[in-house]
This record gives C-alpha cells, structure tokens and sequence, in this order.
C-alpha cells in the first residue's frame, strides 16, 4: 500500500466535483451494478442484527443483510457482531447474569465482558438489543429494550418472509466470527452453518455470500459445498499488517498486506470468489483526513477474477473524509457527504459495498 508521503491530496473542491455524478465511473468485474449490503442490518438507526435493522434495511432498498454469526453454549448460531455482548445487550442489567462477566483471549485479545459461548439460547432470549454506539446513534438508541437477539434459523425465514411479501430476491451475506476460537473451545461453526443453510429452501435459491477474515474456514467450506450457482465466498481483508488469526494460530505470520498483492489476490482466488478489503486501504486519508491516490487493489483483484467489496460506509462525521462533513460536531448525521464518499469508491469499479445506512446507499448506487 502506498505511504501518505508518496501519494498527492485531492483538494476540496475538486473532490466534491468529481463525486457530483457518476460519470466516468469504471466498469464492475462483470459489467453489473453494484450490490448494497446492509452492514448488521440498518446499523445507523436500529440496533444492529435485529429484526428491526433488518427490516429497515430491506424497506430502505438493500440487495442483501448482512447476519454476523457466533455460537451459544448449546451450539446454536445466533447474530451478534461479536462473541461479547456487553456492548450490543443489556446483559449488564441482569443480576442472575452478574457471574458470567468474565476476561477471556479470542483471537490474541483480552476481552472482559459477557460471551454468548457461556449462556443457552434460552437464556440469551431473555436479553434485550442495545445501540453499540449510544448517544451517537440517538434514532437507533431509542429502540434500545425492544429486541430479542436473533438466530440465523430466524433471520433466514425473516428475510424468506420479506422476500415473498415484496416480490424480490433479498440476499443474505453472513459472516463467521472467530472460527478457530469456537473451534478450539469445541464450538466449531462451519458444519453447523452448512446444516442450517440446508434445512432452508431460501437459502437454496437466495444470494448468499459467506464472509470471514479467516482462510482455513473458507477453503474448508469450499470443499464442502463447491461453487453452488447461488453461493460466492468472500475473503475479508483486516489492516494489511494484521494476519489471520487462523494463520497466527498455526504459526504462520502471512499478514493481509501480502494476501492484497497480485500474487496473494490469486491464492485467494483459488478458494473465493469475492475480495472485501476496509475501505481506506482502497483510498487512504492523509493526516488532514483528505482521500490521497487509490491504490491498485479493485484493478488487482479483477485481474486475478475477485468481485471487490468494500466496507464499511457511515453516515456520520467521525467516519467521514474532511472534505465531506457537515456542519456541527463528530456526531452529526452528512448524509450528502456518506453519498459521495460512496460514490469516490464506486468510480473505481467495485461491485458491491457494506453501509450503515443502505437508504444512502441505495442513492449512491442508483445516483438519486
């Protein structure tokens, strides 16, 4: 990836000008438009993985949701981001639950909290969703208490519901959390996933894109399942000097950075069908928070037959370029400015990207 001193700031001005449109945009890997994923279901305004943000994103246009997976004590998938649910339930409020706060390392990282691995699904349904990001989010803060943590079984016939009531295909893009952790505590979610996508005719017709930042699991599922016409599998790129945490585990050290060159694009190849890389080691910021020269990752990755997402989009300032924020503090909802960031990664030929806000999404996508 190119240093910020060895790349040129675009100025403001410019910037927006060139975002204006769509004009000049390059061409996807095959010529479609590109897809809008709803990260963690319509994350900026309902707590994320719920039903709520599900069905706000599907009302607001999305192609796909996106369902994050971990396994309970009792080996169910539910959809949470993370395995600790201290920041996304009310956990925290539950005195029965008070013993269960405990410091564990998942995937070479100390966390203290609450871990779905250590309560039934039972109990897990007596919690309730909390906005992760508070006072940020005060739309989405006000559904706090209001809903269950879902299972994937549940999330796949919700959007099998969804789908038929409109009348289109909606995509399910689920990725599996901390893989080798489940396994090594004797939790393992592949064979588990596979057993619930089988048991749904939805999911036997429906887009489904499996995402993980691990390797082994998806050359394991690979094997599995092969190349079902519906089905891509889609390698997730972390900090390029951060490795997988499979391949720290086994002793290896090949970090993300070398699995974005060619040559690491084509081994990836060999087992996915779709790159997913953060956004801004497609576009970096400078100090100032100005984008600087893309990179070659969207062209590399074409070139080795990789469909590219990008994540993840948000709507408010902190998140956003310096170019591109509105008025006001951090805090404050540029969803003109979320819109034409967009649109700068668009003009590079992805072919899909996650967002918070798939209403804004969908605009940037369709050039509303």
């Amino acid at each position: 990836m190119l240093s910020r001193r060895q790349t040129m700031g675009y100025g403001g001005a410019a910037l927006v000008a060139a975002m204006a449109g769509r004009a000049g945009m390059a061409a996807t890997l095959k010529g479609d438009k590109p897809l809008v994923f709803a990260h963690r279901g319509c994350s900026a305004l309902r707590p994320e993985h719920t039903l709520g943000a599900y069905a706000k994103a599907i009302e607001d246009g999305a192609d796909s949701i996106e369902p994050d997976l971990v396994a309970t004590k009792d080996g169910v998938l539910v959809a949470r981001h993370e395995n600790e649910i201290g920041g996304t339930t009310d956990v925290a409020g539950h005195p029965e639950f008070a013993g269960r706060k405990t410091t564990k390392t998942v995937d070479g990282q100390a966390i203290t909290g609450w871990f779905t691995e250590d309560f039934t699904l039972a109990e897990l349904k007596t919690l309730r969703a909390i906005e992760r990001l508070g006072p940020l989010r005060p739309e989405s803060r006000g559904y706090d208490g209001q809903f269950q943590i879902q299972t994937f079984d549940e999330v796949i016939d919700f959007v099998a519901a969804q789908a038929a009531a409109r009348g289109r295909v909606i995509g399910i893009v689920p990725e599996l959390k901390h893989s080798t952790y489940f396994a090594e505590i004797g939790l393992p979610l592949e064979d588990r996933f596979l057993a619930m996508l089988g048991a749904h005719v939805y999911a036997k017709r429906a887009p489904i894109e499996i995402q993980s930042f691990e390797t082994a699991n998806l050359r394991y599922l690979r094997q599995r399942i092969g190349k079902p016409a519906n089905v891509k599998l889609m390698q997730l790129f972390d900090e390029f000097a951060a490795v997988p945490a499979d391949v720290a585990a086994g002793g290896g050290a090949v970090s993300y950075g070398e699995m974005a060159t060619p040559k690491g694009l084509a081994t990836v190849a060999t087992y996915a069908d779709v790159a997913a890389p953060w956004s801004r080691s497609i576009i970096p910021l400078d100090e100032q928070g100005h984008f600087v020269k893309p990179t070659t990752f969207v062209t590399d990755a074409h070139a080795a037959g990789l469909l590219v997402r990008l994540y993840t989009f948000r709507p408010e300032n902190r998140f956003l370029p310096a170019d591109l924020r509105a008025p006001g503090g951090d805090d404050v909802r540029s969803e003109a400015g979320s819109i034409a960031e967009m649109r700068r990664y668009l003009a590079l030929g992805i072919d899909g990207l996650f967002t918070d806000d798939p209403a804004l999404g969908r605009k940037a996508v369709d050039g509303a």
